[in-house]
């Protein structure tokens, strides 16, 4: 807990000739020469972090040189142990003089790596504020004596009143128009091992977002009702989980399980929510009563290691029914694949239309982690284990549903025209190739290993390898005594040890998707797919327990290509921008190359590409966690880290899970997509894709007769005009009902200007074709976070130092059509609406 504290240089004091850097956090004394004395040491600066907005989105920022609490000597806290301020002259220790002038001296030091004569403390830290009459008092008296001194001026403040005053003063200040990261505190302790720790919590987090975001427009849609279970839990542990040693795995085991428990109970009174929603969403007569009993529905959400009792029990003659609901603004065309034990199934549509179907043999790798991790999840072994994965592909309405029924077959033998059993492939030949349409995938037949990328359809053709390798973590060494933790990633020194020279592998094909199952080790297992008319290859990794044998492991993903890439790769910005990332460059000072691996690591949220002159390789993701470009022509992830020596935390990042007395390493199984495409023609895969593994369709079941269910419910149909969708390049980030019963409507543009021919344009939504089966009576646009009117904002245009030129204005949508309710996003746009109907 911090608070912040405002102190204003009234006078030019002399500086010392010792400055305590380490204790400074960012300001600098407005001397007259101040440019020619200390021009490079500003850390206040003007950041331009957009190359869509430019100067138009620019902010005022800084970096704390130390860390985010007060000078040495400040600590307040009941814990402490520095002096407080003692102001009784009868007794021996009286020292308001002295704590006065260390007081200044601190401020002096902090004058020093800024502009104008306003300064900043942040009074507090990690786990202060335990008693906070301690804090208040000494604060109070320090702000009564600094005053009373009269050098400096010292007031409570925030960080609104703090930036006034900054921005009061006219100066002109430095620009920044890269981003900060990576960070580090030394050249030996890089903060880049956070992007990637503890994986499984934050793909629940990723997953659980979504599920939030099409659990509040369910709500919207079929109104709310407090005598029912609500989103809230969800959104208020999803908040919490926020918290930067939430997300980033850098809580201890004990604090991360608590983040966990809090995220399980919102997400099941969530899933309570929709399983009584839905029923209501597709009632005919559009009446909801929350009061009385109704369809009982269930979900899978353990269906990434093949728990879904509802599919797992198919039997007789009922059918299972299965609602897949659309979060998308677009219609949306997917694969689902369900757990099953019985091979003999078929699946119809809504309108009874057999669908193609594909069953597949349960591999290995997910029947091992199965038994384990459904206990671990439930508290009790499954009762049965499913056999085969079924696959068929599924249509769905903008946000809207369709439905599907699962159920045995009436032919005799057990099958019909329909439906395709896998069957192992053979090798013979030296090189296997996979790819039900026009993008394939080569391997080797001998080493069983990734070679070859290819799509007949674009002309493009790319050696890729892809191997799993680990580094080492260090322990500390000479040079540093620093280890890898949750925070740092800091590897050995030694090169990557490859998972595997050779691999195991089986090759299964199908009219609607190939795969090839490889093991690498005992302990690394990956399935790469590709589906009938998606031009993605998707590599699905089963990791762990990462073998300790004595030494940490980072656990990466390599590609290889080809290409002539010449250092330079992109990275997302949450999700958002990409930003141009050049290996051992920093842009805005000569880098010494200390850590040539951690020191060249990204955050990824969305995902990664490289290009050369020909072509560009991109990769997608299914959570946060850390990626680079290490050497020309290849990508990496990270994509679990298992290091047995102690941190910062005070404990090792080595996550286990026990069911019983078994206690085992922590397993992550996950999804990474790659393509290939011609140079400049892949941002709208990346965009297009990014959207669709964010939010995948939501699915419910119900052990319910087909007939029975068609004659209640409509089976399909879209909350909006069924002839209109959002344009290509306009996702719907956020649509859900508020307390005073506004509708909250949020609209973001994908594409940064310039990035894609046809999308980074102007983009055009029709609010009445989205709300139609409303009448809209008001529209009113307000700031991303919805807390103010837009047009009560204050823009201040900062003086930047060298910046005479005239930048050409963004595209950006006008104001709203409040006769035709038309909204425009340029590139980049994202804007908030407040909704009456």
């Amino acid at each position: 807990m911090r608070r912040w504290v405002h102190w204003e240089l009234v006078t030019g004091v002399p500086l010392p000739q010792k400055l305590g850097f380490d204790a400074v956090f960012f300001a600098r004394i407005d001397y007259q020469d101040r440019k020619k004395r200390f021009a490079d040491k500003s850390l206040e600066v003007i950041w331009r972090g957009s190359r869509t907005f430019g100067s138009y989105s620019q902010i005022f920022a800084g970096a704390f040189p130390s860390h985010y609490d007060p000078p040495n000597g400040f600590y307040f806290d009941v814990t402490g142990s520095d002096s407080p301020v003692q102001d009784d002259p009868l007794l021996y220790d009286y020292n308001v003089n002295g704590r006065v002038n260390d007081f200044i001296d601190a401020a002096m030091a902090q004058a020093n790596v800024t502009q104008t004569n306003h300064i900043m403390w942040t009074m507090g830290d990690d786990f202060q504020y335990q008693y906070a009459e301690s804090w208040f008092r000494e604060m109070d008296k320090l702000i009564n004596y600094v005053n009373k001194d009269g050098r400096i001026h010292a007031l409570y403040s925030t960080p609104s009143i703090y930036t006034d005053a900054k921005y009061a003063s006219n100066e002109a200040w430095p620009l920044k128009t890269d981003d900060y990261l990576p960070y580090a505190k030394d050249p030996y302790t890089y903060f880049t091992g956070y992007y990637t720790s503890r994986p499984t919590f934050k793909r629940f987090v990723r997953v659980l977002s979504a599920y939030y975001l099409a659990a509040r427009q369910i709500e919207y849609l079929v109104g709310r009702e407090l005598s029912t279970p609500l989103t809230y839990p969800l959104g208020e542990a999803l908040g919490i989980a926020q918290h930067h040693d939430a997300i980033s795995g850098t809580s201890l085991l004990h604090t991360t399980n608590d983040y966990a428990k809090r995220l399980a109970y919102g997400a099941s009174q969530a899933e309570k929510f929709i399983n009584h929603a839905i029923p209501c969403l597709t009632n005919p007569t559009g009446r909801c009563d929350f009061s009385l009993p109704s369809k009982t529905l269930s979900q899978c959400n353990l269906l990434n290691i093949t728990y879904c009792p509802a599919t797992e029990e198919i039997s007789g003659g009922n059918s299972l029914v299965m609602l897949v609901y659309n979060s998308l603004g677009w219609n949306r065309t997917e694969y689902v694949k369900v757990p099953i034990n019985d091979k003999q199934l078929v699946v119809r549509d809504a309108n009874g239309k057999f669908i193609e179907t594909q069953i597949i043999e349960m591999d290995n790798a997910t029947t091992k982690i199965r038994n384990f991790y459904v206990k671990a999840y439930t508290g009790e072994f499954p009762k049965i284990s499913p056999t085969y994965w079924l696959v068929f592909q599924i249509h769905v309405l903008p946000l809207g549903w369709n439905t599907y029924f699962i159920s045995k077959t009436s032919t005799k033998g057990g099958s019909n025209s329909n439906g395709y059993t896998s069957t192992i492939s053979a090798t013979d030949n030296d090189t296997v190739e996979i790819g039900p349409g026009p993008l394939k995938v080569a391997f080797s037949a001998t080493s069983g290993q990734l070679n070859r990328v290819v799509n007949y359809r674009t002309g493009v053709d790319i050696q890729v390898q892809q191997n799993f390798l680990w580094y080492g973590s260090s322990p500390g060494d000479k040079q540093a005594n620093q280890n890898s933790d949750a925070y740092i990633f800091r590897p050995d020194g030694a090169p990557p040890t490859a998972a595997s020279a050779s691999v195991a592998m089986k090759v299964i094909r199908g009219p609607l998707v190939d795969e090839v199952h490889q093991q690498f080790n005992s302990w690394i297992n990956q399935i790469i797919r590709i589906y009938k008319e998606k031009e993605t290859v998707e590599f699905e990794y089963t990791i762990g327990p990462v073998s300790a044998n004595g030494v940490g492991k980072e656990v990466i993903t390599r590609l290889t290509t080809n290409m002539v890439t010449s250092g330079i790769f992109y990275t997302d910005s949450n999700g958002r921008d990409f930003i141009k990332r050049v290996r051992d460059h920093r842009k805005d000072w000569n880098l010494t190359v200390t850590q040539p691996v951690a020191g060249n690591y990204y955050p990824l949220n969305l995902g990664m590409y490289t290009e050369d002159k020909n072509y560009e390789l991109s990769i997608l993701v299914d959570r946060a966690c850390g990626g680079s470009s290490i050497h020309d022509g290849q990508l990496e992830i990270m994509l679990h880290r298992r290091i047995l020596d102690n941190g910062f935390l005070g404990e090792p990042l080595n996550e286990t899970v026990c069911v019983d007395e078994i206690c085992q390493g922590l397993t992550v199984r996950g999804n990474y997509y790659m393509n290939v495409h011609q140079l400049g023609n892949g941002a709208q895969w990346r965009r297009t894709n990014g959207q669709h593994i964010y939010s995948p369709v939501l699915l419910a079941f119900a052990s319910e007769d087909e007939r029975s269910w068609k004659s209640s419910q409509i089976t399909m149909a879209t909350t909006m005009d069924p002839s209109y969708s959002l344009p290509h390049n306009v996702a719907l980030i956020t649509l859900e009902e508020v307390d005073d019963g506004t509708v909250l409507l949020r609209l973001a543009h994908l594409y940064e200007a310039g990035e894609d021919v046809q999308n980074s344009v102007l983009a055009k939504v029709e609010l009445k074709k989205i709300f139609a089966q409303k009448t809209i009576k008001e529209v009113k646009e307000t700031s991303l976070s919805a807390n103010q009117d837009k047009s009560g904002m204050k823009k201040m245009n900062w003086r930047v130092e060298g910046d005479g030129a005239d930048h050409p204005a963004p595209v950006k949508g006008g104001p709203v059509d409040m006769s035709a309710f038309i909204v425009e996003l340029g590139p980049m746009e994202i804007r908030t609406f407040l909704l009456r109907f």
